[in-house]
């Protein structure tokens, strides 16, 4: 895989959260890596008071509301549940801004994507308490993999493994994958699949084609991570689903996500935004950034057997 971040780290600053050589090789091998109490806990708890408040309004909102198609809900035997929140940033919570504002997150998208990375989707996706269906194996998107495209998963809550926790299959992300045959021959045990045990802070990079899912559980606690996916601008120009304009919409965010982050964490290191000028957004337009809608969405890869696993 020849990668924009090959091409562009000469001209990045180096910080605690850019990632080493060896967690890039890591990443690269096996399409996934767990970094250990990522997110300081002040920020993390806003984040956690940030998620509660969602989920709350989901629960709340009315259908004739413009925001009501950014949450997604389910119907389980036991009666209609949400799970998942779209375009976190519109919802009234300054922590999700503040995350991807912060070195803990653009420090990572620098290292994977090059200078040029690109914000493109961020949702929270959830378990609610009691709630245990299973999410079926399945890759995020698919694509010719010239360049990196992963998400970044912050923990709110404990995910452990007889409550629900991610399952993934290392070295998976190299091509789309049968999954039926996956599961008709293997179930849940594949060999080398990891259980990814994670704790509140801790967050996991997953390349969006390697296969992952969680199994059916008695209902646990309440399981909550946020995600945030970035890709190279030169990644969608070359495979789409979108345009230079969308990259220039999307890019509007970095401004006041780095302002948000600097107002709350003055004495933080702060992410230096090495952008290349010619996609710098000229027009800095914080309500119109906080929600761009996507309309495309690139494929991903799923058993059509089994329910689809959601909406990227």
């Amino acid at each position: 895989m020849t990668t924009s971040n090959e091409r562009s780290t000469s001209k990045t600053t180096q910080s605690a959260y850019h990632l080493s050589e060896e967690q890039i090789r890591f990443f690269d091998e096996n399409g996934y890596l767990i970094l250990r109490q990522w997110i300081p806990q002040d920020l993390l708890k806003r984040l956690q008071d940030a998620g509660e408040n969602w989920i709350k309004k989901g629960n709340s909102i009315d259908a004739s509301d413009p925001l009501y198609e950014d949450y997604t809900f389910a119907q389980r035997a036991h009666g209609r549940v949400m799970f998942r929140v779209d375009y976190v940033h519109n919802k009234g919570e300054a922590a999700s801004l503040e995350l991807l504002g912060s070195p803990y997150v653009l420090g990572v998208a620098e290292s994977l994507c090059g200078t040029d990375f690109v914000p493109t989707y961020e949702s929270m996706v959830f378990k609610e308490k009691n709630d245990g269906a299973a999410i079926p194996w399945h890759q995020d998107a698919v694509h010719p993999r010239k360049h990196r495209i992963f998400n970044f998963d912050l923990y709110l809550d404990a995910s452990h493994a007889d409550a629900g926790a991610l399952h993934v299959v290392p070295k998976t992300q190299v091509q789309r994958q049968d999954l039926c045959a996956i599961t008709d021959q293997w179930g849940w045990n594949p060999p080398d699949a990891v259980v990814v045990e994670m704790e509140p802070g801790d967050v996991l990079l997953h390349d969006v084609m390697v296969v992952h899912g969680s199994e059916e559980v008695e209902g646990k606690a309440l399981r909550r991570t946020i995600y945030y996916e970035f890709r190279a601008a030169e990644e969608i120009l070359e495979d789409g689903p979108w345009d230079q304009e969308w990259i220039d919409r999307r890019l509007r965010l970095i401004p006041p996500a780095l302002q948000h982050f600097a107002s709350r964490y003055p004495d933080a290191a702060q992410f230096q935004w090495n952008v290349s000028p010619g996609l710098r957004p000229a027009v800095n337009d914080e309500e119109t950034a906080l929600k761009v809608a996507h309309i495309n969405h690139m494929g991903g890869s799923y058993c059509s057997s089994l329910s689809k696993p959601g909406k990227k």
